[in-house]
Order: C-alpha cells, then sequence, then structure tokens
C-alpha cells in the first residue's frame, strides 16, 4: 500500500535517527555540521545538472540526496536539544503564510514581478536584507539585482564599460554584473549559463 506524504516523510526521519543511533553507521555518526558543507553544495549542484538534463528520475533521486542533507544537519541540531525537524517544518510554512501576503491576506499583487517586490519589502522589514556571505559571485550578483529590483531600485552602471578605463578588477565586476543584469532582463540563470558554456566547450575538446 502506497504511503501517504507524512508517512513516508516520518519513516524517513526515523532513518536519519538509526543512522546516527548508537547502533547506526559510523560514517554519519561521524559527520559534523561542517564535514558535511562539501556534500550539501554538490548535491545542489546535482540537482541542477539534474534539471538541466530534464530526466525526472534523476531529479528525483537527486532531490532525495539533498533531502539527506537537510535531515542530518537537522537531526545534528535535535541531538543537542536546539531544535527539531518539526520546528524546521513549522518555520518554513510559517515564514511561507507571513511571505505571501496576496495569497494568505488581503495585499495585492497580480504578477510575479509584484510578488518579488512585496517578498523583498517583507525581508526588509524583518532585518533579513541582502547578505553576500559565501554565496558564488554570480548567484549573488543575480540575488543583489533581484533584491534591488523588487524593491524599486536602479542598479546604475557606467554609461560605456571598456577593458581599458580602469583598475581590471573594477572592470571585470562592473562586466559581469551588467551581463547579470541583462541575464535577469531575459529569464537566464548566469550560474546555470556559464556553467551550459564551459560544458559544451568541454564537450567540443572532446569531439
Amino acid at each position: 500500500m502506497k504511503k501517504n506524504p507524512g508517512e513516508a516523510f516520518v519513516a524517513l526521519v526515523e532513518v536519519i535517527a538509526r543512522l546516527r543511533g548508537p547502533d547506526g553507521c559510523p560514517w554519519d555518526q561521524a559527520q559534523t555540521h561542517r564535514s558535511l558543507i562539501p556534500y550539501l553544495i554538490e548535491e545542489a549542484y546535482e540537482v541542477t545538472e539534474a534539471i538541466e538534463g530534464g530526466n525526472p528520475e534523476k531529479l528525483k533521486d537527486e532531490l532525495g540526496d539533498l533531502l539527506l542533507q537537510v535531515l542530518l544537519h537537522t537531526r545534528m541540531e535535535e541531538e543537542e536539544g536546539r531544535f527539531s525537524i518539526t520546528e524546521v517544518v513549522e518555520n518554513l510554512r510559517e515564514k511561507l503564510v507571513r511571505r505571501h501576503p496576496h495569497v494568505f491576506g488581503e495585499v495585492e499583487a497580480r504578477t510575479p514581478d509584484e510578488v518579488r517586490g512585496r517578498w523583498e519589502e517583507i525581508k526588509e522589514k524583518e532585518g533579513k536584507g541582502f547578505e553576500l556571505g559565501t554565496k558564488p559571485a554570480l548567484l549573488a550578483a543575480r540575488k543583489f539585482v533581484e533584491r534591488e529590483q523588487g524593491l524599486g531600485r536602479k542598479i546604475i552602471l557606467p554609461r560605456r564599460i571598456t577593458w581599458d578605463n580602469g583598475d581590471p578588477e573594477t572592470v571585470v565586476g562592473e562586466v559581469l554584473l551588467e551581463a547579470v543584469l541583462w541575464a535577469k532582463e531575459h529569464g537566464v540563470e548566469p550560474e546555470a549559463a556559464l556553467r551550459r558554456e564551459i560544458a559544451k566547450r568541454l564537450d567540443g575538446e572532446k569531439g
């Protein structure tokens, strides 16, 4: 008999607890938040590759691997008595309701751009504005552009960028930011586009 989503999720959480438990797996027991960082990043990229490849079975598998990372990190926190998977899920549910007042409240937002603007405004009020952090630079630039545009702010770039008009690092930064602005205007994810272009050229070398 096929399980409903709730039953399947609870069964999976119990498996993670067993793996981390006294009689569990030595590898899983030895992991820490920090040791899992490379796997978390790797799984996110593999989900991206599965989406790009258009293979539903591979996507299903990779999404499961990404979910495993979420559950392992959460289990570590539960072992320390800080929070549980229930709190993670409930926190997400509350955030989604709070940041979609056009669905769960009486605010109007009829286009994706209006929704994005509302989302950024709410994040600003919550004190969760943009932070560069450790994001890949192209991803950070895309999120920065979305935030600024969502808040109705214009990003001012030099009228004409040339390769000999200043410090090389500044010029490269301006060129890349302009490329991200152009990508946003045309609905292109810059990180994925660059990866595709590199892969295409590597395939060309092999051929």
